[in-house]
């Protein structure tokens, strides 16, 4: 007996083992055991992804401190916008450390920029839709001239 001897028989017993299970110990579940069913198969992910960010929590405690009072190093603290570097207070963002986007926070000029900036955008897309009209109207007089043509 080889080696393949060994994996069809194998084959063969697997096979039919799961035969016995699917067919001679299913018994059809009532709607209230469906319900449960279901139930528990939804609840088993949320459960153990529950468990596994209280693990991630911990490591992070043990690693870093509750307040990051473990790092190493400690130079850049604050919230929101502003921040402290090296003791000295800078803003985060367009124009601050590391750079960043012009956002609520800007100042007159950077608005008046972006206004102007808009505005720009605004007219190059109704000039390119006027050449589409345009464009459209002209082919579908065209079309009617070679229709009265024929």
């Amino acid at each position: 007996m080889g080696f393949t001897d060994f994996l069809r028989n194998f084959h063969e017993k697997h096979e039919k083992l799961k035969h016995t299970i699917h067919n001679k110990w299913r018994y059809p579940l009532p709607k209230s055991g469906q319900y449960a069913m279901a139930l528990f198969y939804f609840s088993i992910p949320i459960v153990g992804g529950h468990y596994v960010m209280e693990w991630a929590k911990s490591k992070s405690v043990d690693e870093i401190g509750a307040r990051g009072e473990k790092l190493r190093e400690k130079k850049i603290q604050g919230i929101g916008n502003k921040t402290i570097v090296d003791g000295k207070v800078e803003s985060i963002g367009a124009g601050g450390w590391g750079g960043g986007v012009h956002l609520a926070l800007s100042d007159e000029e950077t608005q008046k920029k972006n206004k102007a900036m808009l505005e720009a955008m605004f007219r190059r897309e109704r000039k390119r839709r006027r050449k589409e009209m345009k464009e459209s109207e002209q082919e579908k007089n065209h079309n009617e001239n070679k229709e009265e043509t024929s």
